[in-house]
């Protein structure tokens, strides 16, 4: 059974950078697309960036020139890695991952932006 493990979230100030981590097991990770998602209180769950398996990328409009996303077919992992964070940024952010139907849902990790 595939599983998704995400950290590196945390408290920072505004303008600062974080990079998240998502761990993948169980799972063919190479053939996955993955996906970061965010959601905050309130709010419905939106699509922060993809990575496709051939290591195209997307990123949603509030986020795009901020992070990156970039995967490590090695080390079975893909990163986030946000950069100029503003207090609207913060949100549990999911890690998932998608191959024809099938996906898989990390547990989320907490990212606050806040002085």
């Amino acid at each position: 059974q595939g599983a998704l493990v995400e950290s590196g979230g945390g408290l920072v100030q505004p303008g600062g950078s974080l990079r998240l981590s998502c761990a993948a097991s169980g799972i063919v990770f190479s053939i996955h697309v993955m996906n970061w998602y965010r959601q905050a209180p309130g709010k419905q769950r939106e699509l922060v960036a993809t990575v496709t398996k051939e290591f195209r990328t997307n990123y949603g409009d509030s986020v795009k020139g901020r992070f990156i996303i970039s995967r490590d077919n090695a080390k079975n992992t893909v990163y986030l890695q946000m950069n100029s964070l503003k207090p609207e940024d913060t949100a549990v952010y999911y890690c998932n991952a998608q191959f024809y139907g099938v996906e898989y849902w990390g547990q989320g990790t907490q990212v606050t932006v806040a002085s």
